[in-house]
């Protein structure tokens, strides 16, 4: 039934059926062609995995994210970053990346995050004269990091499907976003001090940057408040993300009061959509991981890895390359509910704590989102300043290698990843 199960998916996903579609019609077809089993049983599947108090925290921070951009977060995030390193070479590029990480720790989506700042840095560099191509490509990768740094919608199904700490998981992505932010930083210093793009006429003024803080501050709080209630035993995540809602409300409608009633039936459709799509991969995913399951097929790939080796930086390598390679045509939140039951036993068994594992597997699979054929981030960009796949494919691949770079980091040096829940959960 694997057999089946394996090709038909291959078939669907070449034919260019979206990635929910094709796990479903693939576990439609080996339970069909392979088993006796009702057909029943997939819904029944599905509806069990969506049937899940923690998984609630998705479509309240997807809400949560547009309510606060609608509520014009993203144009006072950029105001600040730009006072606080626009005047530096690349300073545009450096001011879209660090406001991506801003927005990071709202949205938890790397779309969401790549569509809001995107939105307005895009068409910002471009008009300063920056590339095109190297413009989508910073601001495609800037907002990979919306699914490292907390909340991050991945880190919650990691969660879920691996039994983890959510805040913990949460706590050990704020360093490794953070680092993942540098790098791009440094890479987009590199590129555009050889390019000759500048950075504005105006110099730092402290008095200026505490006054776009200032501006900036209700915004800020709420990456501060969400965090701080989970990490100080207030209020689990998905109650977190309950919170968020209303504070991005009250700050959009009665503070910055740019956030309009009449654009709440937009901002409610558009999340609502965006929940589907997740909550729907993450549905058929399980019914295709249960059957993989039942086959006993992640037995089989642990033996065969203990096999190989059992040195556990062996073992990340590895799980780092075969990442990196299924991110390229694969969803985040499927891959990781189909291969975190795989991989992370043995993990356990090498001796590698649930909280790194999961922080890796986030960081890897956030290299994904920026690379073809999926690459969705790249789509969206792409769409933002209309040019197509190919450029902004060339264009990315010096900030891919950087993000390599930091992930082996990461992988070999844990303790940038656990110092904060070892520091905060002990």
């Amino acid at each position: 039934m694997s057999t089946i199960l394996f090709v038909s998916f291959i078939v669907i996903i070449i034919l260019g059926a979206p990635i929910a579609i094709g796990l479903g019609l693939s576990s439609l077809t080996a339970i069909y062609l392979g088993t006796n089993l009702p057909l029943v049983l997939i819904p029944q599947r599905m509806y069990a995995a969506a049937d899940s108090f923690p998984l609630m925290a998705i479509p309240f921070f997807m809400l949560a994210g547009a309510l606060m951009e609608y509520g014009g977060i993203s144009r006072r995030l950029i105001n600040m970053a730009n006072k606080l390193v626009g005047h530096l070479t690349g300073g545009l590029a450096l001011v879209g990346i660090i406001t991506c990480m801003f927005f990071a720790a709202i949205s938890g989506s790397g779309p969401a995050t790549v569509a809001a700042i995107g939105g307005i840095m895009i068409p910002s560099m471009v008009r300063a004269g920056y590339d095109e191509s190297f413009s989508s490509a910073v601001m495609a990768i800037a907002g990979s990091i919306g699914i490292i740094i907390p909340p991050s919608i991945p880190m919650v199904t990691y969660g879920v499907v691996a039994g983890a700490s959510i805040g913990a998981v949460f706590m050990g992505g704020i360093i490794a976003g953070l680092l993942v932010g540098l790098g791009l930083m440094l890479m987009a210093w590199y590129i555009s001090k050889k390019r000759g793009y500048g950075g504005s006429e105006e110099k730092f003024s402290m008095k200026k940057f505490l006054k776009a803080f200032k501006e900036a501050f209700w915004a800020i709080l709420m990456p501060v408040i969400i965090l701080g209630g989970i990490y100080g035993g207030i209020f689990t995540p998905t109650e977190a993300a309950a919170v968020a809602v209303a504070y991005g409300f009250i700050i959009g409608l009665l503070v910055y009061k740019e956030l309009n009633l009449k654009d709440l039936p937009a901002i409610f459709v558009n999340s609502a959509v965006s929940t589907s799509t997740v909550m729907l991969i993450i549905s058929a995913a399980s019914v295709f991981g249960w059957i993989l399951t039942s086959e006993r097929v992640p037995d089989a790939i642990a033996q065969y890895f203990m096999s190989l080796t059992n040195s556990a930086a062996t073992y990340m390598i590895m799980i780092n390359i075969m990442l990196l390679i299924v991110g390229t045509f694969m969803e985040t939140n499927a891959a990781i509910i189909i291969l975190a039951p795989i991989f992370l036993p043995l993990a356990i068994q090498l001796g590698i704590d649930p909280v790194l594992f999961g922080v890796i597997m986030v960081v890897n699979l956030a290299i994904g989102m920026v690379t073809p054929p999926l690459g969705v981030n790249l789509f969206v960009a792409c769409g933002i300043q209309k040019i197509s796949i190919e450029q902004i494919s060339r264009a990315v691949l010096p900030f891919i290698l950087m993000n390599v770079i930091v992930l082996f980091i990461l992988t070999f040096i844990p303790d940038i990843i656990m110092f904060l829940p070892n520091l905060l959960l002990k």
